[in-house]
Order: C-alpha cells, then sequence, then structure tokens
C-alpha cells in the first residue's frame, strides 16, 4: 500500500480534504499548487494593514470540517476556533424595512412576524419542510457519490426512494417559496439562497430549499481568525500526516495511456503517479491538463451553464458609519426577478444590484487597523461571456456607492481609504475557474445536480475530482465533502 502513489492539484479545501484521507488510508501523497500558499478560493488579501476573506465567508455543518480532523485523529480546536453567530445576516429593503435573521429559529420567527405580512408559524413550517429535504436527501446525495451504483445500494434505502417527490424538484425555488409565504420581502429573503451555489431562484429546482435548514436549523459560524485560518489550519494538519505539498509548482499535464493516467507533467518533467486527484475546475482539468476538449464528457461539461461569477470591491473603511451593520449585511435589489434576468439571460451586472457587505473586523479586530474596518462588497455577476468588465465594473461600482449610501444614509467614499477590486475575469485568472464561474455549473435545472462531474472518472482510469464544480458542488461543506467521497473512492478502487 505503501508503494501507491497520488497526485494531488491543486491545494483549495476539497484538495487538502482529500489528502488528509488518502495519506490516512496508506498512499504516498503529494500536493501540488500553483500559487505559493494553500487555499484555492478560500484565500486572504492583505492591504495597507488590513485582512480580507476573498472567498468564502460563512462556516456551515461545522462538523464536515471536525470530521477531517477526527478521521486522522485530531480534534480540530487544537488548530481552529469555531463560533456560532448569534445574528446570521441584516436585511435592508428599498422600502426600508430592516429584518435581523437571528440565529434563534424563535426569535427569527418573531421578527419576521413583527415586521412583515408573514407569520412566526410559517417560517417554522418553512424550515420543517426545508429539514425535511435535508433529511430525505444529504446522505445519498451530499454524503456520497450519486453516480456510483453502490451508492443507491448501501444508501438508497426504499423509504427514501419511494419518497424522492419530496425532494420538490418540480417546482422553481421561487415557487414553492412564495406558496410558502405571503409577503414579497420574506419571500426575497429565501429566494436568496440559490446564490449561495451561483444560480437562480426562478429557474433552479426548490430541491435548493434545503440550504435554509442548513442556515436556521442547524447554525451559521464563524472561525475566530477568519475563513482563511481553515484552510491554514488544514496544511498543517496534511503536513503533520505524511502529504508533501509542493507550493509554486503549475501541472502542466496529466499524462495517461490506453486511458489509464501514468504520470503528470511539471517543468517538461514527467512525474509517475498511480492516481491523480484534480481539485482543478472540471473544464479547465479537461482543455488545459487532459488536452481534451473533444470527449463527450468535455463536450457536455462545457455545454452546461456556468454558475454566476461575482464583482467584489475590498475597501478599507473609517470606522464610524456602520453601526447599523452586523458582520454579514444584505442590501436588497428593488426588482429581485430583473436582477436574474440580466445576469443568466443578458450577462450583464445587474443595473439595481443585491448587495452583500463582510466585516469581519467585527468579530476579529485584527484584520483592521484601529479605527477602520475592512468591508468584503460583493455584488453577483454573470460568469465571464467577452463583456468589457473594465465598463462594467466602472458602471457598477457607482451604482454600489449610491445605493449604500442611499440605504445607510451616508456618503461612503469619505470613508474609503484604499480599495482593491476583483471581476470575473480575476477570479478565473486566479483560481482558474472556467469563465470565472465560482462554483461550477449552474443549478438552473432539475437534472443540474446530475450533471456534475463525477467524483471517479469513468473516462480515464486512476483520475479523480474534487472540488467546487465536482459532486457535490461548492461552498465549504460540500467541497470538504467531495473531498471526503473523492479519497473514498480512491481507497475503494485503488488500494
Amino acid at each position: 500500500m505503501a508503494d501507491k502513489r497520488c497526485a494531488i492539484i491543486g491545494a483549495g479545501l476539497g484538495g487538502l480534504a482529500a489528502a488528509i484521507r488518502i495519506a490516512g488510508y496508506g498512499m504516498a501523497v503529494d500536493l501540488y499548487e500553483q500559487h505559493g500558499h494553500a487555499g484555492g478560493k478560500a484565500n486572504e488579501l492583505r492591504m495597507k494593514g488590513f485582512r480580507f476573506d476573498t472567498g468564502p465567508s460563512l462556516l456551515t455543518m461545522p462538523f464536515v470540517l471536525e470530521s477531517v480532523f477526527a478521521d486522522v485523529g485530531e480534534d480540530v480546536s487544537n488548530y481552529l476556533t469555531i463560533e456560532p453567530l448569534a445574528q446570521h445576516c441584516k436585511y435592508f429593503y428599498p422600502d426600508g424595512t430592516e429584518l435581523t435573521a437571528f440565529a434563534n429559529s424563535a426569535e427569527f420567527s418573531e421578527e419576521i412576524e413583527s415586521k412583515t405580512k408573514d407569520s412566526a408559524a410559517s417560517v417554522k413550517r418553512y424550515l420543517n419542510y426545508s429539514k425535511g429535504i435535508y433529511d430525505l436527501s444529504a446522505d445519498l446525495f451530499l454524503f456520497n457519490d450519486i453516480h456510483e451504483l453502490s451508492t443507491y445500494r448501501e444508501h438508497g434505502s426504499p423509504k427514501t426512494l419511494l419518497n424522492l417527490w419530496k425532494l420538490d424538484s418540480l417546482r422553481t425555488v421561487h415557487r414553492a417559496n412564495a406558496s410558502s409565504f405571503r409577503d414579497s420581502r420574506v419571500i426575497q429573503l429565501f429566494d436568496r439562497y440559490t446564490t449561495y451555489n451561483g444560480s437562480n431562484p426562478y429557474r433552479a429546482p426548490a430541491t435548493l430549499n434545503i440550504i435554509p435548514h442548513v442556515e436556521y436549523n442547524m447554525g451559521s459560524f464563524i472561525v475566530r481568525e477568519g475563513i482563511y485560518r481553515i484552510p491554514q489550519a488544514l496544511t498543517e494538519l496534511a503536513k503533520k500526516h505524511g502529504v508533501t505539498i509542493h507550493t509554486n509548482r503549475r501541472v502542466e499535464r496529466i499524462v495517461h495511456q490506453d486511458k489509464r493516467v501514468q504520470s503528470i507533467v511539471i517543468d517538461g518533467k514527467m512525474l509517475s503517479y498511480d492516481v491523480v486527484v484534480s481539485n482543478v475546475d472540471v473544464f479547465t482539468t479537461y482543455r488545459d491538463l487532459l488536452d481534451d476538449e473533444t470527449s463527450r464528457d468535455a463536450k457536455r461539461y462545457k455545454r452546461l451553464e456556468p454558475s454566476s461569477s461575482a464583482l467584489v470591491f475590498f475597501w478599507g473603511v473609517k470606522r464610524g458609519m456602520s453601526a447599523t451593520l452586523g458582520v454579514h449585511n444584505i442590501l436588497f435589489s428593488a426588482d429581485y426577478k430583473k436582477e436574474f434576468t440580466e445576469l443568466f439571460d443578458h450577462k450583464t451586472c445587474p443595473l439595481d444590484p443585491t448587495i452583500y457587505i463582510y466585516i469581519s473586523a467585527l468579530f476579529n479586530p485584527p484584520d483592521a487597523p484601529k479605527g477602520y474596518e475592512n468591508w468584503f462588497v460583493m455584488i453577483n455577476a454573470p460568469y465571464d461571456d467577452g463583456q468589457d468588465w473594465e465598463r462594467a465594473t466602472r458602471e457598477s461600482r457607482k451604482r454600489v456607492v449610491q445605493k449604500i449610501d442611499s440605504v445607510l444614509h451616508t456618503d461612503i467614499e469619505r470613508y474609503i481609504a484604499c480599495e482593491r477590486i476583483s471581476t470575473p475575469r480575476d477570479i478565473e485568472a486566479q483560481t482558474m475557474s472556467y469563465r470565472g464561474s465560482i462554483y461550477g455549473i449552474s443549478s438552473n435545472s432539475r437534472t443540474a445536480a446530475f450533471m456534475r462531474q463525477r467524483n471517479r472518472s469513468k473516462r480515464y482510469r486512476g483520475l479523480y475530482f474534487c472540488g467546487g464544480s465536482a459532486h457535490p458542488g461548492g461552498g465549504i461543506p460540500l467541497v470538504l465533502l467531495s473531498g471526503k467521497i473523492c479519497a473514498d473512492l480512491v481507497k475503494r478502487f485503488e488500494l
């Protein structure tokens, strides 16, 4: 077993999770990362004394992260400080309504009842409905590879398979939410959760209404030193348990013979491996690493609709005008349907964008100099389709500033001390995400979940996939689960 060698390409969260487990199963593991440090999309930016998380900003399902450590006999608390949030998010609407999504579901339900036309009971019914989707689908569709027949034999009980209709895949997210609530503001709040995987609530199946259960019933959390501390801790864990991490090493090609992977190429040199795991975007893997854009798998994946991307403004802001803001904040657009039409049909940045503001310095003061805050200001953006991003950025920034000024009754330009901007094109360049799509493909169809790249390649023996563009999808817990699924498949088929 020790003679078997595995190369993992990309030190994102999925690659790190896979590396740790595969090494634990007895393989020699080399993890290659083109940048100088691990993290992938879960990275950080430092600028003039400010520190920003550049990707995910919220941790859910922390037990998934804990299991990465526990599976190799370690306690996550020796590496990370994970704390629950008392408030998930603060919502600001164009009509002046402000809603606080409290972690306590009873308190949140009462907040909805006191400020909208909906009742506390309707929120409780909805969260129970969301929990039902999770209970029915999680083991089968999140924790295992849905493309393996053994998954259905081992986890697809007759009760589960006979009740798949309860996954609510025949309705859209918006239609299901509109049938659960009367108030458009509450509907918009729950429609928003499709953006967690870069999709459109007016097209995505209501199965995605699983997400509110994960956040409200299971809780949302922060990592004391910021999300970037997660890949740092996983890097430490990987090295401790025998993974050799090679930074600033770009893999140029995956070599195969008779559809069996044999080696990788770095700096023109061929290095032999029995197993290769790609934590790189799926289409980028086919196109750049396998030199394969003509196979059925590559063509199929290229035809699938990419998820949305993002336009991000990293602002160092003078403290004093954010008293109404929390750690996580949403400033909603007035016409949500129009916003998603612009994103996915017109492929343009919204004229009235929903704005997300994340301020990690509110729980981790060292993230900003004294008297300042670090504002991660993001709007949803289309994937890169040749748009003029210089113009789109300039125009979107004006709209973002005007909206913040209007909602918060301020003049934000006076408070911005420094700035950095990231466009979809920048995201593709930095993370190798095809067209800057953050989550791989969108979930804008009933079958999208089954269209994601399977974790074990059928075309190339010895090749495995993990990360946000592979099954089960994007977001911290799902990416970590992709690493686990991948490692377990390697154990089953290669050892």
